[in-house]
């Protein structure tokens, strides 16, 4: 039963790599796409992790399948369609590691995954169903997430939600506001970052946006704040577990293994979202801060996420 099942985006990030020798900007083909980089950073700390998505039956479709198995995730529920073509994302790097992104997504195979492709027997035995709002932005996967959700959640998963907003995926903000929201009442834990709170709340402050989300009843809110680490908030109450001080390389993936490392302590320590205190909570984040960590210290996302042994290690300095 202790398995983390993620639904959503699956693609390929074109990461900025240097120069080429006429002058040209080189891209490196990293695995990509948010809910995949949480399974690969739990599944690299032991759990048991499954993906169900969609991806074209092209080139970059079947790295990405290669590249879920050699991570060990699950596969099973990942869809490889004749006639959709990968998504993929141009990722520009400032040179203190933030990203910039651009979209080939018009439409891109995960936007067209359906209810009926998704798998149902793995929603049936998950502890965790991780979804984000990439697949909340064009149908049919809207309705594919909505029906995965029910579906899992009937069967006693818990659901965490990582709104994850991408600003050029949407047709405006306040489309991506109602529809990032739309999600809240089904959701047991949640992950976002500083810049997505007054997104989701209206409120600015990240304890007083969690606040308010516990209050809505999602029983427990993590809030990432960059390299001052990050804020949990159990039964609107709060507390901020500091980041570990290690400049990063690139900064691809970071909360995506925050939140592997959170959600794998979270099932190590057996209890689920509601059943979490505070100080549990930030036990949590403090392994969610070591992965995190230890994955912007390398380029890119999947490949970048640590091992257990290397997490400890970490820790223990």
């Amino acid at each position: 039963m202790d398995q983390i099942t993620a639904l959503g985006e699956l693609l390929i990030d074109f990461t900025e790599s240097g120069i080429s020798k006429g002058g040209m900007k080189l891209f490196e083909r990293n695995p990509g796409g948010a809910v995949a980089n949480v399974l690969a950073a739990a599944a690299r700390l032991g759990e048991r992790t499954a993906f169900i998505g969609k991806v074209g039956n092209d080139m970059h479709g079947m790295f990405l399948k290669a590249t879920l198995e050699s991570a060990g995730i699950d596969t099973k529920g990942l869809v490889m369609s004749n006639d959709f073509f990968t998504t993929l994302a141009f990722v520009a790097l400032s040179e203190t590691g933030e990203r910039t992104f651009s979209f080939a997504r018009k439409p891109g195979a995960d936007t067209q995954l359906t209810a009926g492709e998704v798998d149902e027997a793995i929603l049936k035995t998950t502890a965790v169903l991780h979804i984000g709002s990439l697949s909340l932005t064009d149908e049919p996967a809207r309705s594919a997430t909505y029906h995965a959700v029910k579906l899992a959640k009937k069967h006693g998963a818990a659901i965490s939600y990582d709104p994850n907003y991408r600003e050029t995926l949407w047709t405006d903000e306040e489309a991506a506001k109602e529809r990032m929201r739309e999600m809240l009442p089904y959701v047991d834990i949640m992950k976002l970052s500083d810049e997505e709170t007054a997104l989701l709340t209206d409120i600015e402050s990240p304890a007083e946006a969690a606040k308010r989300l516990n209050a809505m009843g999602i029983p427990c809110v993590a809030v990432t704040l960059g390299k001052q680490g990050a804020l949990v908030s159990v039964g609107g109450e709060s507390t901020i577990m500091p980041g570990y001080p290690i400049p990063a390389i690139d900064t691809t993936g970071a909360g995506d293994a925050f939140w592997g490392g959170f959600l794998h302590r979270m099932l190590t320590i057996r209890k689920r979202p509601d059943e979490l205190t505070l100080k549990e909570a930030a036990d949590c984040a403090d392994w969610g801060n070591a992965v995190a960590t230890c994955c912007v210290q390398k380029r890119g996302g999947i490949p970048a996420m640590p091992s257990l042994d290397e997490v400890l290690e970490l820790m223990r300095k």
